[in-house]
């Protein structure tokens, strides 16, 4: 990462840091929408970072370990490191589809019944599509499928 793009992250950090979206404000006014914008933004720029570390670090990792159980502990530390990467290139998809619901509008409403996603939810998990109540709904769903 550059010491610009550093710096600037630091700086949204700072501005983020005073400032936290209230229920005694109009939900996702322009400053609440602001707020979730950079929370999202630096989200993507630490995962893109960590992505890069990793595929410097897989790059120069191409030893060849003549013990059958140091060849093994590499392997699954490669395929540990790969899942993970995976997982993080979904997160990506995830971020994006939320700065796309921030530009539109619908960022913070529940795509279920269309009532506000909770701050503290939105706070916690910023790609948040789904109120509690929706997303439990959800989850005892899909155990009950899982389950038959």
């Amino acid at each position: 990462m550059s010491v610009e793009t550093s710096m600037k992250a630091t700086a949204i950090l700072v501005d983020q840091g005073s400032y936290r979206p209230s229920e005694d404000e109009p939900f996702m006014n322009e400053r609440q929408l602001k707020y979730f914008r950079q929370k999202l933004l630096i989200w993507k720029d630490d995962i893109l970072r960590e992505s890069g570390e990793t595929l410097r670090h897989l790059q120069s990792e191409t030893e060849n370990h003549p013990d059958l159980a140091d060849r093994a502990s590499s392997e699954t530390d490669r395929a540990l490191e790969l899942r993970t990467r995976d997982r993080q290139r979904k997160l990506i998809s995830k971020i994006d589809d939320a700065l796309r619901r921030i530009e539109d509008g619908s960022y913070g409403y529940c795509e279920e019944t269309g009532e506000p996603i909770g701050l503290a939810r939105l706070d916690a998990r910023p790609i948040a599509t789904l109120s509690l109540e929706a997303q439990e709904r959800h989850e005892r769903r899909e155990r009950v499928h899982r389950d038959e």
